[in-house]
C-alpha cells in the first residue's frame, strides 16, 4: 500500500515509529497538500455566490490549479521515500578497503542527489501553492478568509521544511557546482515565499480583525 493511501490515523503512527518513511519529506508533501486543498475548499465556496461573480472565471482558474498542484504534492509523499530508501541502504555499505570505501562513496553521493530531487520540488511547489493563495485572498469568500490563512501557513512550513530537507543532503554531496545551484535556488523561493505567505496571512487577519 502507498504511504498516501493510508489512513490520517496510520499514515501519523507509522510517521512516529522508527521506520525509515515516511520523515520529514512526506510529512512536508502532505502538509503542501493539506495547505492547496484549502484553496480549492475556498474556491469551491466562492464558486457560483453573485457576490463574487466578478471573479467567478479567476477563481475557476486557481481552483483548476490547486487541483493539479494538490495532486503533485501526494504524489511526492510517496516518491519522497522512494529516493531516500537508497540513501539509507548506502550509509550501511561496507567500507572495509580502498575498494568498498570508493564504491560506498560513488553509490553514497548518487543516492544524496537523488535524495534531494523531492524536496527541491516540494521547495518548488510549495511557492506555487503560495502564488495560488496570493491570488485568492483577495477574491474569496470572506466567510472563508480564515482558511486561506490556514492554508498559507501550512503551505510557509511546507516551504521550509522542504528546504530543510535540501540542507541536509547537499551538506554531504561533493559537487559543488551542483549545491550551488541547488541552494541559490532554494534560497530565493524561501525567501520570496515566507514573504508572499507573511503578507497573505497579515491581509487575512486584516479582514478578520474588521
Amino acid at each position: 500500500m502507498k504511504l498516501v493511501d493510508k489512513s490520517s490515523v496510520e499514515f501519523t503512527n507509522v510517521l512516529a515509529s522508527k521506520a525509515a518513511v515516511p520523515g520529514g519529506g512526506g510529512a512536508a508533501a502532505l502538509v503542501g497538500a493539506l495547505g492547496t486543498a484549502l484553496a480549492g475548499m475556498v474556491c469551491n465556496l466562492t464558486i457560483g455566490k453573485k457576490k463574487y461573480a466578478q471573479y467567478e472565471e479567476q477563481v475557476k482558474a486557481i481552483l483548476a490549479k490547486t487541483e493539479e498542484v494538490q495532486n503533485c504534492f501526494l504524489k511526492m509523499v510517496d516518491e519522497d521515500a522512494e529516493e531516500f530508501l537508497p540513501l539509507s541502504k548506502a550509509y550501511g555499505m561496507p567500507a572495509n578497503t580502498d575498494e568498498e570505501k570508493a564504491e560506498k562513496d560513488r553509490v553514497l553521493q548518487d543516492a544524496l542527489k537523488n535524495a534531494c530531487s523531492v524536496p527541491i520540488k516540494i521547495v518548488r511547489t510549495s511557492y506555487e501553492a503560495i502564488k495560488l493563495h496570493e491570488d485568492l485572498v483577495d477574491k474569496g469568500s470572506k466567510l472563508a478568509i480564515s482558511d486561506v490563512g490556514v492554508g498559507v501557513q501550512c503551505l510557509r512550513a511546507a516551504l521550509i521544511s522542504g528546504q530543510l530537507n535540501v540542507i541536509i543532503n547537499i551538506g554531504m554531496i561533493k559537487d559543488q557546482e551542483y549545491v550551488s545551484a541547488v541552494k541559490e535556488e532554494t534560497d530565493r523561493l524561501v525567501a520570496e515565499g515566507v514573504k508572499i505567505a507573511d503578507d497573505v496571512y497579515k491581509k487575512v487577519e486584516k479582514v478578520l480583525s474588521e
